[in-house]
């Protein structure tokens, strides 16, 4: 994880602009570099690296001496660069993942570039000598990126949002600060006053579709075929790799852990491949939760499954409701699930940097989404209608959970690392017919959990254990997360505010008083941004005013696990 930032054409001094770059300091704790562009003076690089891969020469912008008019910012990471390197007899000349985005553009474009590279990403790509600016960002938009035109032809460039709010520029109004759109690249033409004008915005991958560099990716043992045994079997196969892929790294690899079926499924495959790859500690896996949690207890028997070193974070609700309004500063959202599920997450991450040497971090993001996990697809009306919404789902990901992901790991200088979101994974996953991907027997990820069913990878009990509302999973089954922030929203809106919400919030305007409560806290941090939440996260198909699942009539999770 790194922040990445840039100006072109600013209207202000670079010493004065550049003060918003350290809003993002926590994405890069190890390192920072502010550099100017040759001939261009009110062009400027800010980078904050996290140093993951080359700690010797992995500083940016990048520039090797081969291509000295390309500057490059990016954060992420590319799984296939050295297979690119070999296949195309590129000639390195340190060994940071993201060179290969310069040998890439200089051979083949920015186009064919991007849609070659393996991995998850959001660059900047200044090449001085055609005078152009590109950026790009994953299929997902797994790593974030928001940018900011000005009517002039400012462009300001950031990891996150809050980077860019106080640049000053020289129109009477804000410009609009929007994230960049997953899955796509943008030229812009860079005139000699530094300004920019846009002149090409295109997609170059969608989630449904086979990855161009799969060509160059010899997975071994996939069939063809939709039988079920030979879907069970792909499955398996793309997962693993997705995991093995994701081990690239020089500092120490943990795995977050809830004990529900999609961490587990990646903390015991990530176990599993760094015995084979024989790392050189033991993988630290980490739950959180109060004393008696279902997702503590569940998560304590998957580690002694698996033989991780297992840490466990206990909270209070008071320490949760404490850390809301720094949560939603990170978040840069007030959308009601993603802050309720960001505490935990926000605070075990905040443990893992303080009290380990664990850096590079896996979790089981996306496959809710992808497989069809969340409790209210059990009321699809079709298999074709529960296809469309996983889809939707997916391709929303970088508004809810990709960005909870990403920020509540990043505003304490971790790395996420997001398996289920392989992009031969998710390719595959979606081409398999609509009924095969369905809930079944009353189950949601039936398929998923019948693809690892008898490999003793995991404790059966939690290969079959239930979808859980994160507020149930975290918390006592006495009192959940969920009663402790409605006891606590109670104390801070009064019904009389929430009667003229719709007057004070036209957009997105609260309906509970725990909605109203975060845009509050939102407002405070980021005024008239609104915007930046198109729409709350609610589930489909029933009447529901709150996205938590246990506010469902069709919720029923395992009590006794």
């Amino acid at each position: 994880m790194c922040g990445i930032w840039a100006l072109f054409g600013s209207d202000d001094c670079l010493s004065t602009q550049c003060t918003s770059a350290m809003k993002i300091a926590h994405r890069g704790p190890d390192a920072f570099r502010f550099e100017n562009v040759n001939s261009f003076t009110n062009c400027c690089f800010g980078f904050h690296r996290l140093a993951i891969v080359d700690r010797l020469y992995g500083m940016q912008p990048l520039r090797v001496k081969k291509f000295p008019f390309l500057w490059l910012c990016y954060n992420g990471e590319i799984y296939n660069h050295l297979r690119l390197k070999e296949k195309f007899e590129f000639e390195y000349q340190t060994k940071v993942d993201g060179e290969i985005l310069l040998h890439l553009y200089e051979r083949f474009g920015i186009e064919k570039m991007a849609t070659l590279l393996d991995g998850v990403f959001a660059f900047i790509l200044l090449d001085t000598a055609n005078r152009k600016v590109c950026l790009g960002r994953d299929t997902l938009g797994v790593r974030p990126m928001f940018h900011m035109l000005t009517d002039d032809g400012f462009l300001a460039v950031c990891s996150e949002a809050k980077g860019l709010t106080e640049i000053t520029h020289s129109m009477a109004s804000p410009p609009e600060i929007i994230p960049f759109p997953p899955g796509h690249f943008e030229v812009f033409t860079l005139k000699t006053s530094g300004k920019v004008e846009s002149v090409q915005l295109k997609r170059f991958h969608s989630c449904t579709d086979e990855p161009k560099h799969a060509v160059h990716d010899s997975v071994r043992g996939l069939i063809s075929g939709f039988e079920l045994e030979t879907v069970k079997s792909n499955l398996r196969v793309l997962f693993e790799n997705a995991v093995r892929k994701r081990l690239m790294a020089h500092r120490r690899i943990g795995c977050l852990l809830s004990g529900g079926l999609d961490s587990s499924l990646v903390a015991a495959t990530l176990v599993k491949l760094g015995k084979e790859d024989e790392l050189k500690y033991p993988v630290q896996t980490f739950a959180i939760g109060t004393e008696d949690s279902p997702d503590i207890l569940a998560a304590r028997k998957v580690a002694a499954h698996i033989g991780s070193e297992h840490h466990e974070v206990n909270f209070t609700p008071e320490e949760g409701i404490r850390a809301i309004q720094e949560v939603i500063y990170h978040l840069e959202t007030y959308d009601i699930t993603t802050v309720r599920a960001s505490v935990g997450m926000y605070l075990v991450a905040k443990y893992i940097r303080a009290k380990t040497d664990s850096v590079v971090i896996f979790s089981g993001e996306g496959s809710d989404e992808l497989t069809q996990g969340y409790i209210y697809f059990h009321k699809a009306p079709s298999p074709e209608a529960a296809a469309e919404e996983s889809e939707r789902l997916m391709r929303e990901l970088y508004l809810f959970d990709a960005l909870r992901a990403d920020r509540t790991t990043a505003a304490h200088g971790l790395e996420l690392r997001v398996p289920f979101l392989d992009h031969r994974f998710c390719a595959y996953y979606l081409s398999l017919p609509a009924e095969l991907r369905t809930p079944k027997d009353g189950v949601e990820k039936h398929l998923l959990r019948e693809s690892f069913k008898g490999l003793n990878l995991i404790p059966d009990e939690i290969l079959w254990r239930r979808k859980e509302a994160f507020s149930d999973g975290v918390t006592s089954n006495k009192k959940s997360w969920f009663s402790y922030l409605q006891d606590h929203v109670e104390t801070e809106v009064n019904d009389a505010q929430l009667e003229s919400a719709a007057k004070v919030f036209p957009h997105c305007t609260p309906k509970t008083k725990e909605a109203y409560y975060y845009r509050q806290v939102f407002e405070k941090y980021y005024p008239g941004r609104a915007g930046w939440l198109s729409h709350y996260w609610m589930p489909r198909w029933i009447k529901a005013t709150d996205p938590s699942a246990r506010t469902l009539a069709i919720y029923n999770p395992d009590k006794g696990e």
